[in-house]
């Protein structure tokens, strides 16, 4: 099979996969306008508002990637008990991914990003969270909900922002039961928890991540080499891939001395934001539904250059897929 046929081939075996996405869960707010004058109470510019609108952020947007290429996922989080967290599952549900996986905790809020932006700008943006650690009691609520999903799904995907799902403890014993089950776990990780992701299947960190994690500055061909080589070897993972922005992706296989170093395919970049959940979520889409390590990168960098053409959080349909790889 040549050419785009196996990339088609392999997209029409989503709609039988099935993830389970586990991490942080965010709202994302945006509050559209335009600015045609200065405050004269401050040096700062007045947003007249012309719309307001919701996006799922985080590991739900990774969830809302999946499902928008054809992928069942089933998702494992945490929200408020509050109005946002009940708009977020509203959208959940919404695409069809099932809210039973996802808990709460008495004074926690959503979290909740609101973005302003001006002429196709980001202003500025508002965080409202907290970023402690999850409970004991709900990290023993998760796992029992993770080992009861594991025999029905083809892999689990950890989407990692530090806000407190991905605990050091969940790590110590969602790893090793993802390991006995031989399940795909792909990572796309944040520094304080490196060191626990030993033995997951493939991490995506970008190349600012690597290096802090190596305590080295990547500011080389042969930095980039060095520092996938020995994030390979300290995780004992089957890959590694260095996302690099617009110098594209590098990947590390385990027992391959070749690194493949792919291009971005992004041709404008609007907005970076939520690009990552993109990467991660279609090449472990690709990887359960039984590509290659090789083609499903390719086919997550495709998907990550056209989300980024796109204002906000996004996500990418089968569709503009096909027409981007017949452009190839």
């Amino acid at each position: 099979m040549k050419g785009i046929e196996r990339f088609l081939s392999l997209m029409e075996k989503f709609k039988q996969t099935r993830l389970l996405v586990i991490g942080d869960i965010m709202l994302d707010e945006y509050i559209w306008g335009e600015v045609h004058r200065i405050s004269p109470e401050a040096p700062v510019p007045i947003v007249e508002v012309q719309s307001e609108s919701f996006r799922l952020g985080g590991a739900a947007n990774v969830a809302h990637n999946i499902r928008s290429l054809g992928g069942e996922v089933v998702l494992c989080g945490i929200t408020g008990d509050d109005f946002m967290g009940q708009r977020l599952k509203d959208l959940l549900k919404g695409i069809g991914v099932p809210i039973h996986g996802i808990f709460h905790e008495e004074g926690r809020p959503t979290t909740l990003k609101t973005r302003v932006i001006a002429h196709s700008q980001q202003i500025v943006r508002f965080d409202r969270e907290v970023r402690g650690d999850i409970s004991e009691r709900t990290t023993r609520q998760a796992l029992e909900f993770i080992e009861a999903q594991l025999p029905e799904v083809d892999a689990v995907v950890l989407s990692d922002y530090a806000k407190g799902m991905i605990t050091v403890k969940l790590l110590r014993e969602l790893i090793p039961l993802c390991r006995q089950k031989g399940k795909i776990i792909t990572v796309d990780p944040k520094i304080n928890h490196f060191p626990e992701y030993k033995g997951i299947t493939l991490m995506t960190p970008n190349h600012y991540e690597a290096g802090l994690a190596l305590n080295m500055q990547l500011k080389s061909e042969q930095d980039i080499l060095l520092a996938g080589r020995k994030l390979l070897e300290q995780l004992d993972a089957q890959a590694i891939l260095i996302t690099r922005g617009k110098e594209g992706m590098s990947l590390f296989e385990k027992g391959n001395p070749h690194v493949s170093h792919i291009s971005t395919m992004a041709r404008t970049v609007y907005d970076v934001t939520g690009a990552g959940d993109t990467v991660i979520g279609t090449l472990t889409l690709a990887l359960a539904a039984g590509g290659s390590l090789l083609d499903s990168v390719l086919l997550a960098n495709l998907a990550a250059g056209l989300v980024v053409g796109k204002m906000g959080t996004a996500t990418v349909t089968p569709g503009e897929l096909k027409e981007a790889l017949n452009d190839l």
